[in-house]
């Protein structure tokens, strides 16, 4: 199973040296000067790769289940290109977002803007990086019938995550703890705007277009995925944000910060939703500060309100809730696309499955 999994990793993996190879032969090809074609290869190599790599090879996953057979070798590479468009989604934010929260390390080294000679030059390098998906996208998919949509739900999906990104800096900026512009709608909407729409929707919204999947004025599939996958990913963030708390760091693989770092995460909304004037105050008086000592009494506070058990009866419910929503699919498809491609249950189940009771 583990070397089944490592497999399609390594395959996944193969195709980013083609497209990393056609982003720099664009700039040798219009004379750009070798040390701006080394920076940029740098920039690819240090940004896009690396990571669990889950949302990228997830259109390849779906791509194949709706398909419903293994795929030809430049289906395989279509879909992986999609899925590598998000992967440079994701390098792009992560990018900016560390500079943004004076991040340390990302990925197990240092942030980008922390590299020797780097510094602010990071903010030109993620727009590189966000360029590239439009490169290649035109580069690949130009002829193709669906390609305006593959650039609509890019750029739909990157301004939904801007805006999720604002709400999240200005309720919750690591220097000003107010715990009053903190509440479970504000959080909601963060994840859903900041998360969902980029790590859930994107990948199976790609997908979709890829395998012809037309849009419908009655029972529309993309809004039916985006039912489904919203709330999935919002279960997702919630259940990041209880492991940072609960799951221990040699199983989580870092350091959980929320609480020092002001995070406006679930846990401290779900407190403060049912807080007394005492608890409340303690969340007040330690909350955000950058002290094990005041960390420890938040955590304390929150073992006091029964978190794990709150998080135990959302989990559950979410996941009732989900199925529920899968379920509406009939199972014969929700509509029908070029060569006969339907939407399946099965597509948004793998995700579920991937997540539900997860511990790190």
């Amino acid at each position: 199973m583990a070397d089944a999994k490592a497999q399609k990793r390594q395959k996944f993996e193969s195709i980013f040296p083609i497209l990393r190879d056609e982003l720099l032969g664009y700039l040798k090809q219009e004379g750009m000067p070798e040390d701006a074609i080394t920076w940029f290869q740098r920039n690819l190599d240090y940004n896009v790769t690396g990571g669990k790599l889950n949302r990228g090879m997830s259109v390849v996953d779906s791509v194949e289940i709706l398909k419903g057979r293994k795929l030809t070798d430049d289906e395989y590479f279509k879909a992986a290109l999609l899925g590598w468009g998000v992967e440079f989604l994701q390098a792009y934010y992560l990018v900016s977002d560390d500079m943004m929260d004076q991040s340390i390390t990302r990925r197990g080294q240092p942030c980008w803007y922390r590299v020797e000679g780097v510094n602010l030059l990071a903010i030109n390098d993620a727009y590189l990086l966000e360029g590239s998906i439009y490169y290649l996208l035109k580069k690949h998919f130009r002829s193709e019938p669906y390609y305006v949509y593959l650039l609509d739900v890019f750029h739909d999906t990157t301004f939904q995550t801007d805006i999720g990104q604002l709400i999240d800096l200005i309720t919750a900026p690591e220097d000003n703890v107010d715990l009053n512009k903190f509440s479970l709608d504000k959080h909601q909407k963060i994840v859903i705007f900041k998360t969902a729409y980029y790590s859930f929707y994107l990948p199976v919204a790609l997908a979709m277009y890829m395998c012809g999947i037309p849009h419908s004025s009655t029972n529309d599939p993309y809004e039916l995925a985006q039912k489904i996958l919203v709330p999935l990913g919002e279960y997702f963030q919630v259940q990041d944000d209880f492991l940072d708390f609960a799951a221990p760091p040699e199983v989580l693989g870092k350091v959980g910060t929320d609480i020092i770092d002001n995070k406006c995460s679930w846990c401290v909304n779900t407190a403060l939703e049912v807080a007394t004037p005492a608890q409340r105050k303690v969340l007040d008086e330690n909350y955000g500060v950058k002290d094990k000592a005041a960390e420890a009494r938040v955590k304390a506070l929150y073992e006091e309100i029964g978190i794990r058990e709150r998080y135990a009866e959302y989990e559950e419910g979410a996941y009732k809730r989900i199925i529920g929503l899968i379920e509406t699919i009939p199972t014969e498809g929700a509509d029908v696309g070029a060569g006969d491609v339907k939407l399946k249950r099965e597509v948004f189940k793998v995700f579920l499955d991937k997540i539900y009771k997860r511990q790190k």
